[in-house]
């Protein structure tokens, strides 16, 4: 039986590592810069951007956009 490799760029990769590794990458002021939202200029963690991105759709697009767009310059 075959192996079916998901077609999905995100699959296994969990929304901190992606959070982490843009801000290992980018830092929280080119992200907010990148990505206007409040929770990577206004007192940015980890934490508090997770918490925010879990809720609001949109955002969390626009952060997967980035990353999918940023993989080959992310360390692995």
């Amino acid at each position: 039986m075959e192996h079916l490799k998901s077609k999905d760029p995100l699959h296994g990769i969990t929304l901190q590592k992606i959070v982490e590794q843009l801000v290992d990458h980018y830092g929280f002021d080119t992200l907010g810069e990148l990505i206007k939202v409040k929770c990577f200029t206004d007192k940015p963690s980890v934490k508090s951007s997770l918490t925010f991105l879990r809720k609001t759709d949109w955002a969390r697009k626009q952060v997967e956009d980035l990353y999918i767009k940023s993989e080959t310059k992310l360390p692995k």
